[in-house]
């Protein structure tokens, strides 16, 4: 039997509202926890203040919420499929010839089509707030903006040092040693007055300073002068650095794959963010997995009875993704699985499972 238009927009509406309202539980505690831990942070210091604290939780807040997503969709699917089963609309459905395949098809359709407005819309929006979520907290809470910024042109590094600012630009970078290469540091006094340049074949960072090779040193008057090697203090610090580097969820979508290009470009380790631009791609795949698996403890539950087995289940499959992922991730940013396959390993092996346990229970 197929399910008519009318049963598939029942069914599909049913999924989808329990799924929405859901998610709009998780933001509501996701942005009272969140402005909790701002207003702690933010205690200390007098420029701060509570409205600032809101719009930073506001800003902040569809980042964390989209990593509840996947979770929403799995507890939202479970409470809407127990609600069809509470008032018999499931049982007369199945008795009328629908396999759950059929059933299930409308939840999967939905659940497909956020996944979809999730990479096109939801992340970019996402990625725009957290950017600048990024940059207030760095303003009034970490008490520094970004150091580092990576463009076509290479590396743009900015410090302080004893004497005032400086400015340093390198074609590449080894990551790993912070050595940068190619490199050229533009002097600045206190004042902002241009004091003149270094321009270095490499500059490794050392504890309080900067060893450079083959420098030439070019004041705003006078001669060049050569250095086969040469200490520039510098306040940064490995740490500091890395700390810098763009985080993957301010990134969209869109712009990833010339960001990761441009970062391979200058001498980034990329794997990061191609597994975030990965882990973006298979969020519907992810949500579709999240269905199937709400659908075995819901089926559980209409056929042997017991809600502490739905609750249980649940939190187990909750706590089986989170584990997978995180799995996964450490594996591949460590190098032991390619970038695609740890992002989408966890939704294809639970996906198998929820298939497996689905045709247990419908044909076993």
């Amino acid at each position: 039997m197929n399910l008519s238009w009318t049963l598939s927009t029942y069914l599909s509406r049913s999924f989808f509202v329990v799924v929405a309202l859901t998610f709009l539980l998780f933001l509501s505690l996701i942005f009272m926890i969140d402005l909790v831990e701002l207003m702690r942070r933010g205690s200390e210091r007098e420029t701060v203040t509570f409205g600032l604290l809101v719009g930073m939780a506001i800003l902040d807040l569809p980042r964390v919420a989209g990593t509840t997503l996947p979770f929403a969709v799995l507890f939202g699917g479970m409470a809407a499929f127990l609600r069809l089963t509470r008032n018999q609309e499931m049982v007369v459905v199945r008795a009328s010839g629908v396999s759950v395949w059929q059933f299930l098809a409308p939840a999967l359709i939905v659940a497909f089509l956020m996944g979809v407005f999730v990479v096109t819309i939801y992340n970019p929006v996402s990625a725009t707030m957290a950017a600048r979520y990024e940059q207030l907290d760095s303003k009034y809470l970490k008490g520094r903006s970004s150091l580092l910024a990576v463009s076509k042109n290479g590396l743009w590094l900015r410090q302080a040092d004893p004497k005032g600012q400086s400015v340093i630009h390198a074609l590449r970078v080894d990551e790993q040693m912070i050595r940068l290469n190619e490199v050229t540091i533009f002097l600045y006094r206190r004042d902002n007055e241009y004091q003149g340049r270094i321009d270095a074949a490499s500059a490794l960072l050392r504890d309080g300073y900067w060893s450079l090779k083959d420098a030439w040193i070019t004041p705003t008057e006078g001669q060049p002068v050569f250095h086969a090697s040469y200490e520039q203090p510098t306040s940064l610090t490995k740490s500091q650095v890395e700390e810098s580097f763009a985080n993957p969820n301010t990134i969209s979508f869109w712009e990833l794959p010339h960001f990761i290009q441009t970062a391979e470009a200058a001498g980034f380790s990329a794997r990061r963010y191609q597994i975030h631009f990965y882990e973006i791609l298979a969020t519907p795949l992810l949500l579709c997995t999240m269905v199937l698996i709400a659908a075995v403890f819901s089926l559980r539950v209409s056929r042997l009875g017991g809600l502490i087995q739905l609750i249980v289940g649940g939190i187990f499959s909750g706590f089986l993704v989170f584990f997978l992922g995180d799995l996964s991730l450490a594996l591949g940013i460590s190098g032991f699985l390619p970038p695609f396959l740890a992002a989408w390993a966890p939704s294809v092996a639970v996906m198998f499972l929820g298939l497996a346990v689905l045709f247990h229970l419908e044909d076993g």
